[in-house]
C-alpha cells in the first residue's frame, strides 16, 4: 500500500517553501508529487525533462504532476503510468493542497475510491501555520481550523518575524496530539515527517489524560477539543455501531476522533484514527504505552457540545465517561 500524505496550510503560510525542501532530499527522490500547478513552486532548477505537458521528472527521481480537479483520476493514472514502465517506480506520493481547501475531501477520496484504496492508503497530514497571520486567519477561516485540527504534523513558519509563543497553547488547543515543529529550526526534518508513525508513542501522545485537555472554551471557529476515559472495557460491535451513528449525524462537525481502546476479551489495546466520515482501519498494538490501561477517546470537534456526545456515550456503550 502506497501513502499518499497531504501537505496542507493556509496562503501564504510557507507549504510551496516546505515542498521545495521536500523534493531536494535524496531519500525522497522516490516520491510522485502531486501540486495544483507545477509553475508556482519554481521547479525550473530542478527539471530533468518533461515527459508530458502535465508530468515533470527531477534529477532527485521524483515525480511531479498537476492536479486541476479529480484527485482520483490523477492517482488511478500514476499507477497505470507505473505499470506500464513510463515513470519510475515511486514509494510514496506527496499532495500539496490549495490554501483555502478542506484538508477532508482530499483524505476522503483515498479512503473511500473503490479503486484506490486496494493500492494506496492515507499517510501523514502536514499542516504549514504561518505565526504572523495565523491568529486573525483561525478567526476568519474556517479551514484554518480543520487544516490545524487534522494534522499529524504542524510546520509553524515565519518565527523569524514573529513570536510563536501565543501560538502554541492555541494550536494545543485545537490539536492536542500533533507534532509541533519550527520550520526555521536547522533540525528540521523534512523526512521525519513523512515516516511511519512510532504507533505506541502516537497513541500515546493523543491518549494521555493531560491538562492540555481540560480547556472547555472553544476556539474562535468554534473548534474545540477533549478527552472522554470509560471505566470498563468496551465492547467493540456496540462501539462500531455507536461511532457509525455519531459520525453519520454529526460526521461533518467531528473533524477528528482518536482513541486508545481496551477492548472486551482483547489481550492488547487497539487504536483507531478517524476523520470526519472516514475511519481508518483500526490498529493492534502490542502492548499499552503506559500503565494506564483505561479506554480513551480523543475528539476536535467544530460547534458540538460536548454534553451531547457523553449523552450519547452513555446511552449506547452503557458506560460512565471521565474528563482527562
Amino acid at each position: 500500500m502506497i501513502p499518499v500524505h497531504l501537505l496542507s496550510g493556509f496562503l501564504g503560510s510557507g507549504k510551496t517553501t516546505l515542498l521545495r525542501r521536500i523534493l531536494d532530499v535524496p531519500a525522497l527522490g522516490d516520491s510522485a508529487v502531486l501540486v495544483n500547478e507545477l509553475g508556482e513552486i519554481g521547479l525550473d532548477h530542478h527539471l530533468l525533462r518533461h515527459i508530458d505537458g502535465e508530468t515533470v521528472l527531477l534529477r532527485s527521481g521524483c515525480i511531479c504532476c498537476t492536479v486541476r480537479d479529480d484527485l482520483g483520476a490523477v492517482l488511478k493514472d500514476l499507477l497505470t503510468r507505473r505499470a506500464r514502465g513510463e515513470i519510475p517506480p515511486f514509494a510514496r506520493v506527496v499532495v500539496e493542497s490549495t490554501g483555502l481547501a478542506d484538508p477532508v475531501p482530499i483524505l476522503s477520496t483515498v479512503a473511500t475510491d473503490p479503486a484506490l484504496r486496494h493500492h494506496f492508503r492515507i499517510g501523514r497530514t502536514v499542516t504549514t501555520v504561518d505565526a504572523v497571520n495565523a491568529e486573525l486567519q483561525s478567526r476568519r477561516q474556517p479551514e484554518w481550523g480543520k487544516q490545524v485540527a487534522v494534522a499529524d504534523h504542524i510546520v509553524i513558519t515565519k518565527t523569524d518575524i514573529a513570536s510563536p509563543g501565543s501560538l502554541l497553547p492555541q494550536l494545543r488547543a485545537v490539536n492536542p496530539g500533533a507534532q509541533l515543529h519550527f520550520a526555521m529550526s536547522p533540525d528540521l526534518d523534512v523526512v521525519a515527517l513523512l515516516a511511519e508513525p512510532d504507533l505506541r508513542s502516537e497513541a500515546l501522545a493523543w491518549a494521555t489524560p493531560s491538562p492540555r485537555f481540560t480547556a472547555e472554551a472553544p476556539h474562535e471557529a468554534g473548534v474545540r477539543s477533549f478527552c472522554m476515559v470509560f471505566d470498563r472495557p468496551i465492547d467493540w460491535v456496540t462501539l462500531g455501531i455507536w461511532l457509525s451513528m455519531l459520525l453519520h449525524a454529526h460526521g461533518e462537525r467531528v473533524l477528528r476522533v482518536k482513541g486508545l481502546l481496551d477492548v472486551t476479551g482483547a489481550a492488547h489495546p487497539v487504536f483507531i484514527n478517524g476523520v470526519q466520515h472516514v475511519m481508518h482501519q483500526p490498529l493492534h498494538l502490542d502492548g499499552w504505552p503506559d500503565r494506564d490501561h483505561r479506554s480513551r477517546l480523543v475528539f476536535i470537534v467544530q460547534d458540538l457540545p460536548r454534553d451531547l456526545i457523553d449523552r450519547s456515550a452513555r446511552a449506547f456503550l452503557g458506560l460512565t465517561t471521565f474528563d482527562a
